[in-house]
This record gives C-alpha cells, sequence and structure tokens, in this order.
C-alpha cells in the first residue's frame, strides 16, 4: 500500500516541476522577445507618430520641409532595426503572435506608397492620416500580444497600461490633426467628425484603464486628469467638437496638449518601470520553485522507480484489463448508448448496464465494482433525463401548435376589424394588437424551435433580403429604434426565408432591450464573396470577452437546452435556426461600445436579382399579406417593385403642343371634411381588399 502514497507524491511534484518549467521558459521567451522585437516596435511607433505630424502639416501648405525629410529617414531607420530583430527572434516567436506580425510587415511595405501619395499632392489630409493610423492600429495589435506577465494579477496590469497607451495614441491623432488644421484655419466636416471620434475613443479608453489599474499606479494619473493642465486641454478639446473647428488660440492648445503628452509619456513610462519590477520579483520566485520542484520530485520520483519494479509487473497486468474495460465504457458504450437516446431510440438498461469483468487484487475489483455501479447509474441517469427531455419538448409542441391555432385565429379577427373600421385612432389600436399578436406568434415558434421540430411557413419561391429584415423588424416591439441601411438586391431561399426572419428578429429585440431607450439599432447587409452578410449593431454596454466567447460557442455548437438556463432562451432559437441551415451567427464588440451580431447565410441559400419584378401593389411581392402588410407599416417605401413614372406621360395635348392650359372651371360644391374623410377611407379600404386578394391568388 506504500506505492500508491509514493505514486500521488511524485505525479504531484512532477506536475508542479513542468508547470514551474513552462513559467520559467515563457518568462525567458518574453524576456528575449522584448529585447528584440519589443523595443524596436516601440521606438518604430514612435517614429511613425512624428512623420504623421510632419505628414499632416506638409499636406496642409504644401510646403516641401527638411524637418519632414530628416523625420522620414528616422523612421527608415526604425524599420530596418524592427525587421532585423524580427529576423533575430524568429525562433522566440508564439504561434499567436505571427499573424499580428505578418499584418505589421505589410503595411510597413505601404510606406513607400503612403509618401509618394503625399509628396505628390494626390493625397488629401484626411487620407494621410487615416493611411498612418492604420499602419499604428496594426502596431498596436501587435503589442497586445507581446506583454507576457509571470502572474495574473501583474498580466492584468499590464492590460491596463496597454489600454493607456492606446488613449495616448489617440490623443496623438487629435494633436496631430489640430497642428495641420491651425495652417488653413478650418476643420472639414469629415476631419472634425474624426477628431470627435478620436476624443470619444481617448475618454473611454482612459476610463478603461484608469479602472484596470491598481491604487499605486493609478494615482498619477488621476492627479494629472485634475490638474490644471489636463482641465484646459479638455476645455479645448470640448470646443472643437463643439465648434467643427480649429482652436482659436493655437499657442495655448499646442502648449496644453504638448505638456499632458510630456506627463502621460512619462507616467506610462514609471508605470512601465514599476510592473517591470514587479515581473523581476516573479520571475525569481519561479526559478526558486524551479529548484524546489526539480530536488524534490528528483526524489520522489526515484523512490516511485524503486518500488514499482517490484509491484509494476502485477499491477501492470491487473490495471491493464481495468484500463481496457474503463477504456470501452468511455469512448465505445456510454457515448453510442447517449447518441442512440438522442436519435430517439429504446434503450435496455440492463443490457446497457452490464457489469464490468475483470481479475485481479481486490483493490483492482473493488475498483471494477465502483465503474459497474457508476455506469448503472449513468445509463439510468441517461435513461431517464432522455425520457424527460422528450416529454418535455412534446409538451412545448402540443401548447406552441395551440397557440399556434388560437394566434392565427386572432389575427383572422383582427384582420377583418381593421378592414371594417374608420376609424384612424382605432386602426393605431387595432394595429397594436396586430402587433403584439405577431410577436407572440413569434415566441409560439420559438418553443416549437426548442422542442426539435420546425415551425411550418415556407415560400416556394426566394425572398428578398431586404424583405426578410423588415419582416424580423415588424415582430419586434421597439421597432421604431430600428434603422435599416440600403441593402444588397439579393433574395434567400423561401424554405429558409422565415427561419431566418426568426433569426434576425431575435437578434434585433435582444439589441433594443440591451441598450439605451434613447439609442437606435442599426440593420445593415451586403453580399459577400460566399453568402449574404447581415448585421445588427447596438449601443448598449457590450459584453465581457468571455462572455463573448461563451456565447459564440453555443451558437457555433448549440447544446441540448437547459430549462435551467432560460433566460438564454433566445440564444439558444439562434443556435438551433443557425444549425438547421449552415448559418453562421457570431457576437462580438462593436467599436461604438455595445455589440455587433453577424449572420452569414451561406451561398446556397442566396440568390442574386439585380432588380426585383415590379408588384401590383405595395412593392414587395415575395412575402405573404399578412407579412407584407406589417413590412409596409414599419418601413415606409421600398427599393423595388414600384412602377417607373415616364417623363411627360400624363401632360394632356394642349401642354405635349405648347399651347396654353384651358381655364380652369370654377369649383361648386366642396366637400366637407367629413365627405373627404369618408372618401379616403373607402379608398384605403379597397386599396387593402385588392392587395389581400393578390396574396391570396400569389400564395395559391
Amino acid at each position: 500500500m506504500l506505492l500508491l502514497p509514493l505514486l500521488s507524491l511524485s505525479a504531484l511534484w512532477g506536475f508542479v516541476l513542468n508547470l514551474t518549467v513552462s513559467d520559467g521558459w515563457s518568462l525567458l521567451r518574453g524576456d528575449s522577445l522584448h529585447q528584440t522585437v519589443g523595443v524596436t516596435s516601440t521606438e518604430l511607433g514612435v517614429e511613425l507618430q512624428a512623420e504623421r505630424e510632419r505628414s499632416l502639416l506638409k499636406l496642409t501648405d504644401g510646403e516641401p520641409s527638411a524637418e519632414l525629410g530628416e523625420q522620414r529617414a528616422r523612421t527608415d531607420t526604425a524599420v530596418d532595426a524592427f525587421r532585423e530583430a524580427v529576423m533575430r527572434a524568429e525562433d522566440d516567436l508564439a504561434d499567436d503572435m505571427r499573424a499580428p506580425l505578418n499584418t505589421v510587415q505589410a503595411e510597413l511595405s505601404r510606406l513607400h506608397a503612403i509618401r509618394s501619395g503625399i509628396d505628390g499632392g494626390f493625397s488629401t489630409r484626411m487620407l494621410g492620416l487615416n493611411e498612418y493610423n492604420r499602419l499604428l492600429d496594426a502596431m498596436f495589435r501587435f503589442y497586445d500580444h507581446l506583454a507576457p506577465a509571470p502572474e495574473l494579477t501583474i498580466y492584468q496590469q499590464v492590460t491596463a497600461l496597454q489600454t493607456m497607451s492606446n488613449a495616448h495614441e489617440f490623443l496623438l491623432r487629435e494633436h496631430a490633426l489640430v497642428r495641420a488644421a491651425q495652417l488653413d484655419g478650418r476643420l472639414i466636416e469629415p476631419e472634425a467628425a474624426a477628431f470627435t471620434e478620436y476624443a470619444s475613443s481617448r475618454k473611454f479608453l482612459h476610463a478603461r484603464g484608469l479602472a484596470g489599474l491598481d491604487v499605486e499606479l493609478r494615482q498619477p494619473y488621476e492627479e494629472l486628469f485634475k490638474s490644471q493642465t489636463f482641465l484646459t486641454f479638455a476645455t479645448m478639446e470640448a470646443r472643437v467638437i463643439r465648434s467643427g473647428a480649429p482652436p482659436p488660440d493655437g499657442g495655448s492648445w499646442n502648449d496644453n496638449t504638448g505638456k499632458v503628452i510630456t506627463e502621460l509619456e512619462r507616467i506610462n513610462g514609471l508605470a512601465a518601470e514599476e510592473l517591470g519590477g514587479r515581473a523581476a520579483g516573479a520571475v525569481t520566485a519561479t526559478r526558486v520553485q524551479i529548484g524546489v520542484a526539480g530536488g524534490v520530485g528528483l526524489v520522489a520520483v526515484l523512490a516511485s522507480i524503486i518500488i514499482s519494479v517490484r509491484f509494476g509487473r502485477r499491477l501492470g497486468a491487473e490495471l491493464a484489463g481495468l484500463r481496457s474495460a474503463a477504456v470501452e465504457l468511455s469512448e465505445q458504450r456510454l457515448p453510442d448508448l447517449v447518441r442512440r437516446l438522442s436519435r430517439g431510440e429504446e434503450v435496455d438498461v440492463a443490457q446497457a448496464a452490464r457489469p464490468i469483468q475483470v481479475s485481479g487484487s481486490a483493490e483492482i475489483s473493488d475498483v471494477a465494482g465502483a465503474f459497474g455501479a457508476v455506469q448503472a447509474t449513468a445509463v439510468r441517469a441517461a435513461v431517464g433525463q432522455a425520457a424527460l427531455r422528450r416529454g418535455l419538448g412534446q409538451v412545448f409542441l402540443n401548447l406552441a401548435r395551440r397557440k399556434q391555432g388560437l394566434l392565427h385565429r386572432q389575427l383572422s379577427v383582427l384582420d377583418g376589424m381593421q378592414r371594417r373600421t374608420h376609424d384612424p385612432d382605432q386602426l393605431e389600436e387595432l394595429f397594436r394588437l396586430d402587433h403584439l399578436t405577431t410577436r407572440m406568434r413569434r415566441h409560439a415558434e420559438s418553443l416549437i424551435i426548442l422542442s426539435g421540430s420546425a415551425p411550418g411557413r415556407a415560400w416556394r419561391k426566394p425572398v428578398p433580403v431586404i424583405d426578410v429584415v423588415r419582416a424580423a423588424i415588424a415582430e419586434v416591439e421597439d421597432y421604431t429604434r430600428v434603422d435599416v441601411a440600403g441593402m444588397h438586391g439579393s433574395a434567400v431561399d423561401g424554405s429558409a426565408a422565415a427561419d431566418l426572419t426568426h433569426l434576425i428578429a431575435e437578434l434585433v429585440e435582444n439589441a433594443t432591450i440591451y441598450s439605451p431607450p434613447d439609442t437606435t439599432v442599426h440593420v445593415r447587409g451586403d453580399r459577400v464573396s460566399n453568402g449574404y452578410s447581415v448585421e445588427v449593431e447596438d449601443r448598449g454596454l457590450g459584453l465581457q470577452p468571455e462572455e463573448y466567447d461563451a456565447y459564440n460557442r453555443v451558437l457555433t455548437e448549440p447544446p441540448e437546452f437547459d430549462l435551467a438556463d432560460s433566460d438564454r432562451l433566445g440564444l439558444f432559437v439562434v443556435a438551433k435556426l443557425a444549425q438547421r441551415h449552415a448559418i453562421k451567427v457570431l457576437l462580438r464588440r462593436s467599436p461604438f461600445g455595445g455589440t455587433t451580431a453577424i449572420v452569414f447565410v451561406p451561398d446556397r441559400l442566396v440568390t442574386d436579382q439585380q432588380e426585383l419584378p415590379p408588384a401590383k401593389n405595395d412593392g414587395l411581392p415575395s412575402l405573404p399579406g399578412r407579412t407584407r402588410k406589417k413590412a409596409l407599416a414599419v418601413v415606409s417605401g421600398t427599393h423595388a417593385g414600384l412602377p417607373r413614372r415616364v417623363r411627360q406621360a400624363t401632360l394632356s395635348s394642349r401642354l405635349k403642343d405648347g399651347q396654353p392650359p384651358e381655364p380652369e372651371p370654377e369649383r361648386k360644391n366642396e366637400r366637407s371634411p367629413d365627405e373627404v374623410r369618408d372618401l379616403f377611407s373607402a379608398f384605403q379600404r379597397g386599396t387593402q381588399r385588392a392587395r389581400e386578394e393578390a396574396d391570396e391568388e400569389g400564395e395559391a
């Protein structure tokens, strides 16, 4: 019995040794990268920021500058040093660093073309600024992969400090743009918008980075942000945003902003030194752990080897038999049982839970018996779970089907009431009831989807994407907050149109619920190389990166629906619908702080149509009657299906021949307001009846 404790001790120390050695190797590799690629990339970023500012001045006054030429020479020297450092550190680069590093190399290769555009006068000030910003953005993305830390707390501080550095970059962009604008005394509209965006990003990143720093590292930043110099800068910054013009006192701006930039660079340097000292202490502790773990682990390993020689043969044979039985149970029998249950097959519990047959010592027999008991319990639990899931699925399905029938009847009643009602106020109330009923129908369809069945709505012909999006928005409570951008003239297969409508409606509703009520949810779409992409973007608070990862895993591989996780019911519905048609759904943080949901429809479900065929009524030919009316009520106007106007086709013969028009006869017996209202109500009823009859003919 002495063998098992020694084996456990050996395994434990082996794990500790492996962990500490791994940490030590990571630290050594990180230090090597910092001394080569890290230092040179930082110097290159500083030179690129300086060249950007001087290039904007050149684009404004058009005069060649010796300072610009000298700065470009310094930048070229920094580029050569960076590339040489990358070649030396090739073996130390981790796999996750290679992609952002390749992006930096590709952007640096465009530097000559950027300069040529500036010198040749083919580049505007805003275009030149964006070109340098794009290059520096690639540098900062590479920095994010170049900051290893031995401890979680140090890593968090490094990440927060990196955020403060990103905020500093946006401050430099503001300063460069204003300095150039001071030469001609104006900011054009794109430049004013860019300045506002830079200021907002700087404020957000400063607040985010400040929240992540501990008290010691945060204090210098807080003191600077409370200083009169920074408050003066913030006041001038706000004035530029309001007026859309550079500050009238350019010297004051340059003086205050220069002081803020210098002080931030000093504080960033001190914070980096402090974190370097902390990391050095952690490295020393890791080295001590390696030494202790190596010595003690060596003793434990030697003891276990000596004892294992005596008992190894006998235990090896017994453990091999137990291992084979356990592997068969875990890799074959139980997975096969779960697959059969998921397909709805009947399972014989006694046959599936047959005991494990092994021979050997009492300990091995006891373990085999325990495995058998666990197996029997697992089989019974799996069978019970499958039966319960099937029962709940049937309950969901029956309730949803009944609810669907009632809702269809309710929609028919509302339809009849709308036909008979002439009062606009009553029509508005009926429309609200119709809208609520449509949302209830979508919730009933969600229950059907969660039960594993299909809702049953489908069309024979392709449905335009714009109509699918409009129909989805019509099923959302706060549809008035949704803004739809222009979309490419494509259509989706009719068999998937209803499910895609439901999917987009769930995402749009989620965006309206989890964003402030005074903000707008933006929906846009476009044809891509291998399908169609629809984006839903809100202005909410967004999620943490780990939450995005968790939700995207559910959307990629939807698990069985868990009744205890009903808060994410819409997420499961979206995942099931996406899986049914091989649609990809991705959630990610929006640049404005909210969440962007990207829906990618595969090419096999998308057809291109350059111009939709003209409709007889309302320009939505592919939707059924009720969906068409809802879409028209939500989004006025359409891009297709409207008749084309022919110039002067309705002119009288006298006007066409150039003769003056006949005098208009004197009007008599003007209609009263009540008569006009009745006339338009009759016209509305006739138009609505004609549309519904056309819909019924089209669906038949």
